[in-house]
């Protein structure tokens, strides 16, 4: 484990920044945080956590896939890629590394999608631990230790000092560029912290939602729930639930005539919308209800049942606090799951 003051922490992202771009969590003027390339005065935000997630580094919100250009009855296909650039994310929280296991299993599955992961390939991420936890995360429901987030590299903040622990090659490498401005040291102070953080866990409001009633072979139980009524019935179809979230996977793919040729790009899409997956014959899901539930049972049943018992939830809590009818999956998961005690 390495540690330095933070007085040199400007000093340690320079020296990051010298070989790969630089991304961090910085404040923004509506007191939010969002995270920013770094470059010499931007200030490092104590934020919990950003409005989006880092996924939009390796799952980015639109992308061009391919141009197209024709001359009579000649088509011209066009690879848009280049060689992306390598860079390091700071500051991930427990809660969106774990996302990018999730994101891994459908990205990185055959047929391998080469966008995500040339950018998975050229990515560093140092997470950083919890130290205080917000009332609306639950990512302990999940299994994740705010305490231990994974990553390449592991850091603890505490009021003067950042502690390091490389777990990945990757992180290896990076900590090797930073040596000359940490120290050795051992783990008292980060054991001292965990603890700390176990505690707050352990008062948190959110510590009872429980996934016992969820989970693989739960759909012909689930599916037909009268629950569903009443819980899609405030639903605004609005999206913006899908939109912070970490995990959710979902695009379109469209084309667009720019006059001399044409691009075809993805960009995210969300089940809650009406148009989502409508093709030519009409759209399966007719109701906000069918739209309604399929997110909830997606995160909860059919992600489990092909990936393992792995949830598509990672508790970060943003859709708790961005939903504009507070209408979330804490409270699908108390009403249809039940709650412990």
């Amino acid at each position: 484990m390495r540690k330095c003051s933070l007085d040199k922490i400007d000093l340690v992202f320079a020296q990051i920044a010298k070989n790969a771009a630089l991304y961090l969590p910085v404040d923004q003027t509506d007191g939010s945080a969002a995270y920013k390339k770094w470059e010499e005065g931007t200030v490092w935000s104590g934020a919990l956590n950003t409005v989006r997630s880092p996924k939009d580094f390796f799952f980015p919100q639109t992308e061009d896939l391919m141009r197209f250009k024709t001359e009579g009855k000649n088509i011209e296909i066009i690879d848009t890629r280049t060689e992306g650039e390598d860079f390091v994310v700071f500051g991930v929280r427990a809660c969106d590394v774990k996302s990018f296991d999730i994101l891994d299993r459908v990205f990185l599955s055959e047929p391998v999608d080469s966008f995500y992961a040339n950018r998975r390939a050229h990515g560093v991420i140092v997470s950083l631990a919890c130290t205080r936890p917000s009332e609306t995360c639950f990512c302990k429901t999940f299994g994740i230790d705010p305490a231990e987030p994974a990553g390449d590299i592991t850091a603890w903040k505490t009021e003067t000092e950042i502690f390091f622990r490389a777990n990945t090659e990757k992180g290896e490498q990076l900590l090797s560029k930073i040596a000359a401005l940490t120290e050795d040291s051992d783990d008292a102070v980060v054991k001292a912290q965990k603890e700390q953080i176990g505690k707050i866990m352990d008062k948190l409001p959110l510590k009872n939602v429980t996934t016992d009633g969820f989970g693989g072979g739960k759909t012909d139980e689930l599916f037909n729930r009268p629950e569903w009524d009443e819980l899609s019935q405030s639903c605004l179809g609005c999206g913006t639930c899908t939109f912070v979230c970490p995990t959710c996977q979902c695009y379109d793919i469209k084309d667009f005539n720019t006059g001399n040729g044409v691009i075809r790009y993805r960009c995210w899409d969300s089940c809650m919308y009406s148009e989502f997956t409508r093709m030519a014959h009409g759209n399966n899901r007719l109701t906000q209800k069918e739209r309604f539930r399929q997110r909830f049972m997606h995160k909860l049943v059919y992600y489990p049942e092909n990936n393992d018992g792995l949830f598509s939830c990672v508790g970060c809590g943003r859709c708790l606090a961005k939903c504009p009818i507070s209408m979330n999956i804490v409270k699908v998961m108390k009403k249809i799951g039940g709650e412990t005690k």
